[in-house]
């Protein structure tokens, strides 16, 4: 018995530190890093070094349990901000959408696997929803800066498309394992009422459980070690206690996670440290796991069919319900094209594939491989081309700042406010005289291994190590003014155009200098204003307008996403690549009303700039962004 805990031991840290280990190559050539932790697994199984692993029910346990870990990760780690730009196209993908690729995935399946259609169904479920982890490794592991509004929605939706996955899986496991044929309103009924019940249920739980880590924390004067374990803890309590009850334990600790992350909870820092790594490990281990329990000696049978269906997930059936959900929003045609095409499945599709076995249904290995092959299928194609598409798709913009010198430390006995040390770096706006913000209190600069009071030391010079009294939700300013200038790729020297405009200044100027074609109406605003309201109403980083024979660019944008910032260029960027994207209900106004006009109105034959355009009487030549 002892001899088998050690052996036990000795192989389950192995296989975690290989993993680990197997994160350095994923960071060197931007392979995805979930396709290399279940290549481990299934190396390590019974058809490679023949580790046995058959326990359903431990797998199931297992990775439900990593599962929340990461979801209430990443609730604590999401802005409020990204979830107010992103909620309505993110909650409509994570809803209706899958709910979408449910049945339109459910419908390919049952003509070429040998399914009923609720088996057919159950395995569109199962594969239905999307994985955030490995998504964002791949962005960050290629150092890839997406447009924020996009890698908002991608957040978001995958945050929350589990729950609604999770709920539909096991309702259709538990009809056909009840050897229930309903009638198709039947079902509809039943999985509409179970669906708001279990949702409801689930919100409930989340918010009331969010709200009591926040008190708990700030009311038990915890040590800061035992903190981040009590914390995690409480959000596995909130998961249980909603499953209890009939809720949806995903979305309760997603929910609960999220009002945590977004409160003035104590030690944030050291919170957001901890579940950092303990997030890495569910991941790990869930993956592991995963690839142990599958069995590819099974997988020839169905190899040519689920090949089949993982591509039609990937060209059909996804960019259909993409669109489908997206029509309502206004967002431009290359972002709908990434938003469809980043739909990578992953360890959660392999969870919930499990179910069928849970159930004992007759053909729940054939669901299981099925969905293993698939998750396969979508992290080969589709892992390994999420880089190259956004740059084809001109969604990756220049870096904002960079590099930052920058330590967050806790203040022992405080709720309310932190202490930042900054090193500064050459070049940044602080070096160049730029001052520090009211709201902030220097208390001490260290200069030549000598330390000085803030007051005494006069103007900051590169090198200088700051120490800054700040509250513990201070504005990101601070980066701004201590980070070095970013370094832009060649191929982004003039992404910002060439000339600085003042976003206070009328648009009617830019009317009379260029021509544009703006209304009456427009030209009464700011072009900031002008800027703002071409984009419908939300302005961001590197967002661009074209009017007439200029382009205007943002620049930059403050913490209320005022534009504050604008460039200006007259040679407007090339279109992006064209893609089998559908247009959305704004392009669609658009082009009807632009249709409308010219028919109206004759042809007039607009004027050909110059070769050569003059400096804007309006703006400033600039070389920067």
């Amino acid at each position: 018995m002892e001899h088998a805990i050690y052996l036990v031991t000795l192989v389950g840290t192995a296989l975690v530190v290989a993993a680990a280990f197997s994160s350095l190559i994923a960071f060197r050539f931007g392979a995805p890093l979930l396709l290399l932790f279940l290549c481990i697994g299934l190396a390590s199984g019974v058809d490679g070094l023949g580790i046995e692993f058959d326990n359903a029910r431990v797998a199931y346990f297992a990775g439900s349990l990593a599962l929340a870990i990461i979801l209430f990760d990443s609730g604590f780690g999401t802005p409020l901000n990204a979830l107010r730009q992103a909620a309505g196209p993110a909650l409509s993908l994570a809803t209706v959408g899958v709910i979408l690729t449910t049945g339109l995935f459910g419908a390919a399946a049952y003509y070429l696997l040998d399914l009923n259609w609720l088996e057919s169904f159950l395995l569109g479920a199962s594969v239905a929803s999307t994985d955030a982890a490995a998504v964002f490794f791949l962005l960050r592991a290629g150092e890839i800066n997406l447009r924020e509004r996009v890698r908002s929605t991608l957040e978001v939706e995958s945050g929350t498309n589990d729950p609604i996955a999770i709920f539909l899986t096991i309702t259709l496991v538990e009809i056909i394992a009840a050897h229930a044929n309903p009638e198709a309103n039947v079902l509809a009924t039943n999985l509409v009422l179970g669906f708001l019940l279990n949702m409801g249920l689930g919100a409930v739980v989340g918010v009331l459980g969010g709200l009591g880590i926040v008190r708990l924390v700030d009311r038990l004067n915890l040590d800061h070690g035992l903190l981040p374990i009590f914390v995690l803890t409480l959000s596995l309590m909130v998961f249980a206690a909603a499953g209890a009850i009939g809720g949806s334990g995903f979305l309760a600790v997603y929910l609960a996670g999220l009002i945590a992350g977004n409160s003035d909870i104590r030690a944030v820092t050291i919170l957001k440290r901890f579940q950092d790594g303990m997030s890495w490990l569910a991941q790990i281990i869930m993956f592991l796991i995963l690839g142990l329990f599958a069995t590819p000696s099974q997988f020839p049978a169905i190899m040519l069919p689920a090949i089949a269906l993982g591509l039609f997930l990937m060209f059909i059936a996804r960019p259909v319900a993409v669109w489908l959900c997206l029509i309502p929003f206004r967002l431009p045609r290359p972002e709908v094209a990434f938003v469809s095409w980043v739909g990578l499945r992953g360890a959660v599709s392999i969870l919930l594939a499990i179910t069928p076995l849970l159930g004992g249904l007759e053909h729940g290995r054939t669901i299981f491989n099925a969905a293993f092959i698939i998750v396969l299928v979508s992290l080969v194609i589709q892992g390994w081309t999420v880089g190259p598409l956004a740059r084809r798709l001109g969604l990756i913009v220049p870096a904002r700042l960079g590099p930052l010198d920058k330590v967050e430390l806790e203040l022992p006995g405080s709720a309310h406010h932190e202490l930042l040390a900054y090193r500064v770096a050459p070049g940044s706006p602080v070096a160049r005289g730029e001052r520090i913000p009211r709201w902030a209190r220097p208390s001490l600069v260290l200069r030549d291994g000598r330390s000085m009071r803030f007051q005494d030391m006069g103007r900051l010079a590169a090198g200088d190590q700051v120490y800054i009294f700040v509250p513990d939700r201070y504005p990101r300013l601070l980066d701004k003014l201590f980070a070095s200038r970013a370094v832009v790729d060649p191929e982004d020297a003039d992404f910002f155009g060439a000339f600085a405009v003042d976003p206070a200044r009328s648009a009617a100027e830019l009317e009379a200098a260029y021509g544009p074609g703006l209304t009456e109406a427009e030209q009464k605003l700011t072009v900031g204003a002008l800027v703002t309201a071409r984009l419908g109403g939300h302005a961001e980083y590197a967002d661009r307008v074209l009017l007439g024979p200029i382009e205007l660019i943002v620049r930059d944008v403050d913490d209320k996403g005022r534009i504050t910032g604008l460039g200006l260029s007259f040679e407007p960027t090339a279109p992006v690549a064209r893609v089998p994207v559908f247009l959305s209900a704004g392009e669609m106004g658009d082009r009807l009303g632009a249709f409308i006009r010219n028919w109206r109105k004759p042809v007039e034959t607009e004027a050909v700039p110059g070769d050569e355009a003059p400096e804007p009487p309006i703006g400033k030549a600039t070389t920067g962004s």
